[in-house]
């Protein structure tokens, strides 16, 4: 008589937060996007699901993660408020195994999905900066952008790290935040002054339209971006799109759901298939890296198989813990 399965975990914000320091989750996501090149991860397209009235949303991504043995679903809804009320939005993870088909973990992925979107960017940094970069910016001051800053920190010998924000010249406790962080961290007075000779600029904010403009750069920089709610949010103008050497998470799925790549091909002529490379191809160096004779530009638009990845981590540590 076969043994009942176990019961699942059921892991909360708490919890989540109690393992995170635990966790390598740059190093998973690169072992991930590794097996993904190699064709023993799949990544399907996320999906957008509707409610009705337009009650709100919600965002379904996939994953089936072979290497370990695991598959499973992110739920993130979009939940609007009553007026003058400011929407919900949550996370979920499904983690079920490739061998019993049985769930394993049920977990609050707010903090891990932090936490795998400034990993993957810290990926491309890894991957596509040059070593001699030491000029960082970072546009945002959110717990995505903090996020960011310290994964990116180590990956470089940065002279600077300057961050702006709108929002932080009159919120002293963040500006003490931010410079806690790295030493080599400080709070810039504007964009520009924020840009101004980076190597790197990282755009970590929930903007639906441009948050730098590339004419404020004074040299070939890496640009990464990423995703937020927000219908065909983008952080660069889509026209800039053909004088970028463009690279993405994950060439096959990202420019349907990227903003400024879908607004790009509609409107200024500009094809995926001149996406140069993605974290799988760069993770089998199967693609060329930036010559850095014009802007590189990053975009992630977050995968289900990162937060498989993250999850199978986290499920992982727990089960060693008990």
């Amino acid at each position: 008589m076969s043994q009942p399965a176990a019961a699942p975990f059921v892991i909360d914000a708490a919890q989540v937060r109690a393992a995170l320091p635990a966790l390598d989750v740059r190093g998973e996501l690169a072992r991930m996007f590794a097996s993904l090149g190699r064709g023993e991860a799949v990544q399907p397209p996320q999906t957008l699901a509707l409610f009705p009235k337009q009650a709100g949303d919600f965002i379904t991504y996939l994953g089936v993660l072979a290497e370990a043995g695991v598959f499973g679903a992110k739920l993130s809804p979009y939940i609007a408020g009553a007026a003058g009320e400011p929407p919900v939005i949550t996370a979920w993870t499904a983690l079920m195994s490739m061998q019993t088909g049985q769930p394993l973990m049920w977990c609050d992925s707010a903090l891990l999905t932090t936490e795998r979107t400034a990993g993957t960017t810290a990926l491309a940094v890894d991957q596509l900066a040059p070593r001699e970069a030491r000029r960082l910016a970072v546009i945002g001051s959110g717990a995505v952008a903090l996020a960011h800053v310290r994964h990116v920190a180590p990956l470089r010998a940065w002279e600077s790290i300057r961050v702006y924000s709108p929002k932080l010249a009159e919120d002293a406790r963040r500006q003490a935040e931010i410079r806690a962080l790295d030493a080599r961290a400080s709070v810039a007075a504007t964009a520009e002054a924020c840009v101004q000779d980076a190597d790197v600029v990282m755009l970590c904010t929930s903007s639906g339209k441009p948050v730098l403009a590339l004419d404020a750069l004074t040299k070939p920089a890496l640009i990464t971006s990423i995703s937020t709610n927000v219908a065909l949010a983008h952080e660069i103008d889509p026209a800039a799109l053909p004088s970028l050497d463009v690279y993405c998470d994950y060439r096959h799925t990202t420019p349907q759901s990227a903003g400024e790549m879908v607004l790009a091909a509609r409107e200024h002529g500009w094809s995926p298939q001149a996406i140069v490379g993605d974290l799988a191809e760069l993770a089998n160096d199967a693609c060329p890296r930036p010559a850095y004779a014009r802007h590189a530009f990053f975009r992630s638009i977050g995968l289900g198989l990162e937060d498989i990845a993250v999850a199978h981590a986290l499920y992982a540590h727990l089960r060693e813990s008990r």
